[in-house]
């Protein structure tokens, strides 16, 4: 990374969350809330920007993502245990498809409903040991891998045209592209390799223009990658455990950080953990797409 552009905003924090692992930042334009979840003291957190009301509802188990549902209070949630509906009233579970029922070291992590309104999600070893780790979509019917053989998955995201695929293999260092339509996924092909000074590739999030933007676990920034795989900016973070983002707010200008505190010196590191927001300068995010299956 030679001397990219450097976003001309720094990130402030939005909610001191404290999150041990804080992932899956989601924003629901229906009531202007923003979700995250934090994996490792398993809840689901809800902020409204507008009053700054936040709060937290605890979960029975590790959850990497949620899905937004036609009921503002029902996600779909990625269980340890697999994919289920989780009203945030009542605290009811549905269990719905476990993709890993032979494996029960793993978990799901990253994921997100897709243009085509299926969920694509990985799993991944939760020891991040064993190479035991896939990607897999689910339309509320039939449930299918398309990428396997990695220890510590993220995302899948999709390009801004729903044409491509972006799948992180977190310790291969790696971004992935894979091509997308009519059902079919095709091969996955590098789209970036990180480099060891940049801390791993972790969550992303497309704008409307097609780029992507990728949090780096421990090395305190996300880059704003073209289409190309060239870098077109970096945005530096106030800690170091950078998770996932996503585009919020009214016009979908706002980036919306999660980060992690695991592991880090709270004397040192005092910001871990939180949700951080920046505005972007006029670069719009995409519509959150609702899962109806």
């Amino acid at each position: 990374m030679t001397h990219p552009a450097v976003h001309p905003e720094t990130p402030h924090v939005a909610v001191a969350s404290a999150c041990v692992l804080g992932e899956g930042p989601v924003w629901d334009h229906r009531s202007n809330i923003l979700f995250w979840v934090d994996i490792k003291n398993p809840g689901v957190w809800r902020y409204r920007p507008e009053t700054k009301e936040h709060f937290r509802v605890d979960a029975p188990e590790r959850i990497g993502f949620i899905a937004l549902t036609p009921d503002e209070d029902v996600v779909v949630a990625g269980f340890k245990s697999g994919l289920a509906r989780f009203n945030l009233k009542t605290g009811a579970v549905e269990p719905l498809v476990s993709p890993d029922k032979d494996k029960p070291s793993n978990r799901i992590n990253d994921g997100h409903v897709g243009p085509d309104g299926a969920i694509y999600f990985g799993t991944m070893d939760d020891e991040e040991a064993n190479a035991s780790g896939a990607f897999w979509r689910w339309d509320g019917k039939e449930l299918t891998q398309f990428h396997s053989g990695i220890v510590v998955t993220n995302g899948p995201a999709f390009s801004h045209d729903g044409k491509r695929i972006y799948a992180t293999d977190t310790t291969g260092q790696t971004i992935y592209t894979l091509d997308a339509g009519e059902g079919a996924i095709g091969e996955p092909r590098p789209f970036t390799r990180f480099e060891q000074s940049w801390g791993h590739p972790d969550g992303m999030a497309v704008d409307a223009e097609g780029y992507v933007w990728v949090c780096h676990w421990g090395a305190s920034r996300i880059t704003r990658f073209a289409p190309d795989g060239s870098v077109e900016r970096t945005v530096s973070v106030p800690t170091a455990q950078v998770t996932k983002c996503a585009f919020g707010g009214p016009d979908l200008t706002t980036l919306y950080i999660t980060t992690a505190a695991i592991g880090r010196d709270p004397h040192i590191d005092v910001m871990a953990g939180h949700l951080f927001k920046v505005e972007t300068g006029g670069i719009r995010g995409l519509k959150t797409n609702i899962f109806e299956g």
